[in-house]
């Protein structure tokens, strides 16, 4: 894209984003570092919410562009669709000069090229800043004016009710706490409910680099710590890049990682966070070498449609799909792989009951009772299973569970 001069760089990163998550199917916590790589703190802060929130959003501005521009979205070009989204979020969500997101929109598709296009988005732009801010506040509470897929809508009523689903999908629009994981040394933040996790402000590069934190939810390390594994013991992680969990088990631990390139950057942070006794293994969890036996515990960290990072992935609730028989398949490979009277840890960043509580049931094997460990997270319908929800602990959700071998 040629560079338009009055458009400001945190909007072009912006606008680099959101063109490519949905032209390209990109993912957008990619794209952004490197649009924004050249950016200070400020305007990289800047970039990320207008994209990551115009993402977000995008069924909600796709209904206000089309009733107000009247055109259907999916025949714009391409710049056109990019420019007027990100007009129109910020439009609708942010405290903008209207004048300003009207102008910015129109010298972003000057500058893809398309001055032909420029009347037709100005128009639509001016459209937007009389209508559109109460176009969104008069849409009836629902997927629409929250901008989620029905069928995420239609999982969280059946498992939470109506005001449930309305309260998850309110809360994960909102940025997510920060959150790290204390390694060793001192920190500025506040603890948390979870030992080991600190609040803070923002996460400091440097502690970063030199493997003193390690940015983790609340809901995430709560997975690792309710492993409970302990020194003298041996430990399989079934699905361990990029290691957040696996370097906080105790005793030795042999993380398995399907991907070549995951796997490697699971050992770089293992040595970056000096945990010792870890040793990664890039094999397929549902095909393990037969070496691979006699384990005292295990843990399952499963892929998941996610419904319960939303916040932090904006892109994520256009792209989630639930994954229960490979859920199913990962547990009961670790199952084969620890000793009678052992546990396997299984946890997913989700919430919908088909890949929580369904794959235990389906199991056959037994829970411990985490709840009385953990009383703060128990699960509502469940108190042996732990499930930490968004809209009541502040936190991603993960749904735990301890099994019995």
């Amino acid at each position: 894209m040629a560079q338009g001069s009055s458009v400001t760089p945190a909007r072009r990163a912006a606008y680099e984003v959101v063109h490519r998550v949905f032209e390209d199917d990109a993912y957008a916590d990619r794209v952004l570092q490197s649009a924004a790589a050249g950016l200070d703190r400020r305007d990289r802060a800047l970039a990320q919410q207008i994209a990551y929130g115009t993402v977000q959003r995008v069924r909600a501005l796709d209904h206000g562009i089309e009733a107000l521009g009247r055109r259907p979205v999916r025949k714009l070009d391409p710049p056109v669709r990019t420019a007027l989204r990100l007009g129109a979020y910020q439009l609708g969500y942010l405290e903008v000069a209207p004048h300003a997101a009207v102008n910015e929109s129109v010298e972003l598709v000057r500058a893809a090229g398309l001055e032909r296009a420029v009347p037709f988005t100005n128009a639509v732009m001016r459209r937007l800043s009389d209508g559109l801010r109460g176009l969104l506040d008069a849409l009836p509470e629902g997927p629409l004016k929250h901008s989620y897929p029905e069928w995420i809508y239609e999982t969280w009523v059946r498992d939470w009710g109506e005001e449930g689903a309305l309260d998850l999908m309110r809360a994960q629009n909102e940025p997510p706490e920060t959150v790290v994981r204390l390694v060793r040394g001192e920190i500025r933040g506040e603890p948390t409910d979870v030992p080991g996790a600190w609040r803070v402000e923002r996460v400091d590069d440097l502690a970063l680099a030199e493997g003193r934190i390690w940015p983790q939810s609340r809901g995430s390390q709560l997975a690792g710590l309710a492993v409970g594994s302990r020194a003298g013991e041996r430990v399989l992680d079934l699905c361990a890049a990029p290691g957040g969990k696996a370097t906080m088990l105790a005793g030795e631990v042999v993380a398995v990682e399907l991907h070549e390139g995951r796997a490697r950057e699971l050992e770089e942070n293992a040595r970056r966070l000096d945990a010792t006794n870890v040793r990664v293994v890039n094999a397929d969890g549902l095909a393990l070498p037969p070496e691979l036996a006699g384990f005292d515990r295990a843990l399952v960290d499963a892929p998941c449609s996610g419904l319960g990072v939303l916040a932090g992935r904006p892109d994520l609730r256009w792209r989630a799909r639930p994954l229960p028989d490979l859920q199913l398949a990962l547990l009961r490979s670790a199952a084969e792989r620890v000793k009678p009277g052992g546990t396997v840890l299984f946890s997913v960043c989700t919430l919908n009951a088909d890949e929580n509580e369904a794959i235990v049931e389906a199991s056959g094997l037994s829970p411990d009772d985490l709840g009385t460990e953990w009383p703060q997270f128990g699960h509502p319908k469940d108190p042996r299973f732990l499930l930490t929800a968004p809209h009541r602990h502040g936190t991603s959700g993960f749904f735990v569970a301890r099994l019995r071998v």
